[in-house]
C-alpha cells in the first residue's frame, strides 16, 4: 500500500498552508513567470495560465496521491493572497525522508514569509508525520535560498558538483542552460531545538478537504 501525505492546512501567524485550487491560477502563474523563479528552477517558460491549471489540477493531485510529495500553496492569513509554493517531493517513507523547496512571489519577498512556511511544514511533517529527516538543495548562487536554510536550522552536508542546471536569459530574451553546484542541507527534528519555533508556534494543523 503507498503511503501519501493527507491533504492538510497549516496555520501560523501570517500564513495559510493549503492544497493548490483554481482560484490559485492566474497568481501562480504570474509567481512561476518572476525571472527568480525562472532563473534557478526547471519551471517552463513562460509559464501559462493553462500550466498553471493543468498543476492544480493533475499534477499536484498525482503526486499527492502516488506517495511521491505535496504542494502547498501559500497565502497571507487576512488577504488570503497567493504569496508562494511549498513542494515536498522524492519522498521516502521507508526512511520517512523528503525534499522540501519553496517559491515566494517577486512582491511578497523580504518578509520571512519562505522562512515562516518552510518551518512550518518542518514542523508539521516532524510532529504529526513522524518524519526523520527532511532536505533542501540550493543552487550554489541561489543566496537568498541558502539564508532560509540556515534560518530554519539546515545543516548543510556538501556540495553536489555540476549538480545543478540554472538559467541565464540571453540578450535576445531566450533562457540559456548554465551548470552549476547544488549545496545539500538537512533538516533533522533536533535541530529545530531553539531555532525559533514562534515562527510557527501560532497556527495548528487542521484537515482540508480532500481535492480532485
Amino acid at each position: 500500500m503507498t503511503s501519501t501525505f493527507p491533504t492538510i492546512s497549516i496555520s501560523t501567524e501570517r500564513l495559510v498552508l493549503r492544497p493548490l485550487d483554481q482560484d490559485d491560477v492566474t497568481a501562480l502563474a504570474a509567481m512561476m513567470n518572476d525571472e527568480q523563479v525562472a532563473a534557478w528552477t526547471d519551471v517552463p517558460q513562460p509559464f501559462t495560465e493553462e500550466r498553471a491549471r493543468t498543476w492544480i489540477t493533475e499534477y499536484a493531485p498525482a503526486e499527492r496521491a502516488a506517495g511521491r510529495g505535496l504542494d502547498l500553496a501559500v497565502t497571507e492569513f487576512l488577504t488570503q493572497r497567493l504569496v508562494g509554493l511549498v513542494q515536498l517531493t522524492r519522498t521516502n517513507w521507508h526512511v520517512r525522508a523528503t525534499e522540501l523547496s519553496y517559491i515566494i512571489a517577486p512582491w511578497a519577498r523580504g518578509e520571512g514569509y519562505a522562512s515562516e512556511a518552510a518551518l512550518a511544514t518542518a514542523q508539521w511533517l516532524f510532529t504529526d508525520q513522524k518524519f526523520e529527516r527532511i532536505e533542501l538543495r540550493t543552487a550554489a548562487g541561489n543566496t537568498a535560498s541558502q539564508q532560509v536554510a540556515q534560518k530554519i536550522g539546515c545543516i548543510s552536508e556538501g556540495v553536489l558538483r555540476n549538480a545543478c542546471i540554472a538559467h541565464v536569459r540571453a540578450e535576445d530574451g531566450t533562457w540559456t542552460d548554465v551548470r552549476t553546484d547544488f549545496i545539500v542541507w538537512s533538516l533533522l527534528p533536533e535541530d529545530l531545538d531553539g531555532t525559533g519555533g514562534e515562527l510557527a508556534g501560532a497556527g495548528g494543523f487542521t484537515p482540508f478537504p480532500d481535492w480532485n
